[in-house]
């Protein structure tokens, strides 16, 4: 079978496996290969990394990723798509035409996805030594009926995948914060924690002055329980902290997921 790529099927390694698929009219090639674990070259920073719907990501040094919002960009073309598919005849020819466009829309609304969230987490696991993140209940989330599309569209369980098995191969130790941690409501500064903090208040105001966006806030909060985390499992007793999530480098994943 003839490829246009070039390059990405290593020629001297023993190939174990080839599953040829099809989605939206588009085919792909998946080589499973027997190779020598290697790490990736690692970063040199400490960072947090907040996620959510308004940016996609935000770290502790202020530097954030835009959320595509494929979805919700994509609605109008979808409602069309699928209208076509309802006014068909069920088994005619106009009908496939029409599920074939339908499916195409949908995956270019993947991909539209994916490519941002692998772009972020590539760039993220690039500069990070270490790296805190949040634990998401995203199932108790989508719960709430008013976020659930928003949180759907930006896929923050996928974003999390990435991240962690893209440390992995680094060598680079991700940080995963209670579920119960307060990284939004407490102070980066001071330590003060609020009882309330609503969805709508964007900019973090402490009373001793700090005043900050709430998801770069959360990210330094998360940031040095990372730091905490790391210095406490290599000295016993130095922070107090507990290191939690320790990732290590996974066996057998596949490089040509990045």
């Amino acid at each position: 079978m003839r490829l246009k790529e070039q390059g990405y099927i290593p020629l001297d390694a023993v190939i174990k496996s080839v599953v040829i698929s099809e989605r939206a009219g588009r085919w792909f090639v998946s080589v499973r290969t027997d190779e020598p674990e290697r790490l990736l070259p690692a970063g040199g920073e400490s960072l947090g990394v907040d996620v959510g719907i308004t940016h996609l990501a935000t770290l502790s040094d202020g530097t954030t990723f835009e959320n595509p919002k494929a979805l919700r960009k994509a609605q109008y073309l979808l409602r069309q798509r699928q209208k076509a598919v309802s006014r068909r005849v069920k088994g005619g020819a106009n009908r496939r035409k029409a599920v074939q466009k339908l499916a195409k829309q949908h995956y270019r609304v993947a991909c539209v996805r994916n490519d941002a969230i692998h772009k972020a987490t590539t760039a993220i696991a690039k500069r990070a030594a270490v790296l805190g993140i949040e634990s998401l209940n995203v199932a108790g989330m989508l719960k709430n009926h008013r976020l659930a599309g928003a949180l759907s569209d930006a896929g923050l369980s996928e974003f999390h995948r990435q991240l962690k098995y893209k440390l992995a191969w680094r060598g680079a130790a991700c940080v995963e914060a209670d579920r119960f941690f307060p990284s939004s409501k407490k102070c980066s500064a001071c330590g003060r924690v609020k009882d309330v903090l609503p969805l709508s208040e964007r900019v973090f105001r402490c009373e001793c002055g700090n005043e900050i966006d709430r998801d770069e806030n959360a990210a330094v909060n998360l940031k040095n329980l990372a730091v905490s985390s790391t210095a406490t499992a290599c000295c016993p007793g130095g922070s107090g902290q507990t290191a939690v999530g320790l990732v290590k480098p996974l066996v057998g994943q596949e490089p040509n997921a990045v």
